[in-house]
């Protein structure tokens, strides 16, 4: 039998009988514990002390210490909770270091970051002691109440360019933040700050060894300005124990000198560096910000563009992702005077933007399957294409994913797991389901046709599984 015509029949079976659709198996997206986190084995990816695997799903919260009281704290953390996000990116504090947050408590004295303005006991209260890093205690702890881990910026790139910043007080600020959170187990320390590190090096490195020496228990990287990433100046660097890059907000016409919407390639070009250390998108472009972000007249970036960066640097080795939304990392509110990047939502209604509440499928994807296993492999692509027709591929033993931003023909060569035939099933990135489509031969090129017409946005993940 022709493998088209043999395809085509299989979904014309599947699509009389709506009930052959199913979700896939494995563990829950929702995590509901936190723990110790540690680099896997093979290097590629995180897990929990115990070894099970933790899939990093990502929000940009960056200005959640400084923006929202403890109610409005609450109800963003309950929500990602419910949503599956199991990581928050916070920044202590973000353009000034003079800041306060909500309550109007200032976190340094006079500006000084290597003198933070604690106030001794009344913790978690309301009166005159209570300070900026009570607040900030309490957001932290009430997110592993959640099993959300907090990844902390101590301070934001344009405060060291600034000048704010020299290397004594960086080595005195980063010993300060160690010791407070050494033996809070939902920490994770985010280096840098929308900043090159050839900017400014020495303070990155007094801040990362710092936190090192004083707190070997958390997980460190580096958070890097847009369209680059970690491990072109830190890779080696002792205290860096996984890269980030930020692809960045840019569309393919806007990009200078970076990959634009290929967010993939940042994945590929570290995957085989020396030694092997687990890499993610820290920041894609955000769902609602304009692309290039300064002109709001451009187009804005969507859902689709969301599982898109999402499933593109996923499937090329990350292990992990984080979602962000324009409205949400800047917590916008009705009573802002002032806002960047023109956000059409508040935080709390952008909370439940479509890109928001479908990140979770593609961290249940890759638990429903062996996951320390899991390797990029184009090989199995016949017609990789370009753009918008790029197929991504990732694999484990007995196990394939292939994914179609724009649901175009998929041409895989078969054979790279076991068996003479292979069960197909299309998974949707919409919503998370699984339909089963057939049984085909394990040999040779076999072509694919997802569900409706080729266009952008209308992607599936081919899942291809050992009989």
């Amino acid at each position: 039998m022709n493998n088209r015509y043999r395809y085509a029949l299989c979904f014309l079976m599947v699509g009389i009988s709506l009930g052959m659709a199913c979700n896939p198996g494995g563990e829950q997206y929702v995590q509901n514990e936190v723990g110790k986190l540690k680099i896997a084995d093979n290097g590629r990816y995180l897990m929990m002390e115990d070894g099970k695997p933790f899939f990093w799903l990502g929000d940009t919260g960056w200005k959640l210490f400084l923006r929202l009281d403890r109610q409005e704290a609450a109800q963003y953390l309950e929500d990602r909770h419910q949503k599956g996000f199991n990581v928050i990116q916070v920044m202590v504090s973000f353009y000034n270091v003079s800041a306060t947050n909500v309550y109007g408590d200032s976190i340094f004295v006079n500006g000084d970051v290597s003198r933070p303005r604690v106030t001794e006991g009344n913790e978690y209260g309301e009166g005159d002691q209570y300070d900026y890093w009570d607040h900030m205690d309490y957001i932290i702890d009430l997110a592993a109440e959640k099993g959300i881990y907090m990844a902390i910026v101590p301070v934001w790139g344009t405060s060291v360019r600034a000048g704010w910043v020299t290397v004594d007080q960086a080595r005195r600020y980063a010993a300060f933040l160690a010791n407070r959170y050494k033996n809070k187990e939902n920490i994770i320390w985010l280096n840098g700050g929308d900043l090159a590190g050839s900017d400014s090096t020495a303070v990155w490195n007094a801040i990362g060894e710092t936190l090192r020496s004083n707190d070997p228990n958390h997980l460190i990287t580096f958070h890097p300005i847009g369209q680059t990433q970690s491990a072109t100046w830190f890779h080696n660097a002792s205290w860096l124990d996984f890269n980030m890059f930020q692809s960045g907000h840019l569309s393919y016409d806007q990009h200078a000198g970076g990959y634009g919407e290929d967010n993939w390639r940042y994945v590929s070009d570290v995957y085989d560096k020396e030694p092997v250390k687990p890499v993610l998108d820290g920041e894609a472009a955000y769902e609602g910000i304009p692309h290039g972000l300064n002109d709001t007249a451009q187009p804005r970036w969507e859902a689709k563009d969301m599982r898109r960066n999402a499933y593109w640097s996923v499937f090329a080795g990350a292990c992990g992702f984080t979602y962000g939304n324009n409205a949400v990392w800047q917590m916008y509110k009705p009573t802002d005077e002032s806002v960047e990047y023109a956000p059409t939502q508040y935080w709390d209604e952008a909370m439940n933007a479509d890109g928001a509440k479908q990140m979770a499928h593609i961290k249940k994807l890759m638990l429903s399957r062996p996951y320390f296993e899991r390797i990029p492999d184009s090989s199995m692509v016949a017609d990789q294409g370009v753009m918008y027709d790029y197929i991504a591929a990732t694999r484990g033993n007995d196990y394939a994913f292939l994914y179609t931003f724009n649901g175009r023909d998929i041409a895989v060569n078969m054979g790279v797991i076991p068996g003479e035939e292979v069960k197909a099933s299309w998974y949707n990135p919409r919503d998370g389901v699984t339909t089963n489509i057939g049984v085909f031969p394990n040999s040779g090129t076999v072509h694919f046709d997802p569900p409706g017409e080729k266009q952008v946005g209308n992607d599936w993940v081919l899942i291809l599984d050992k009989i």
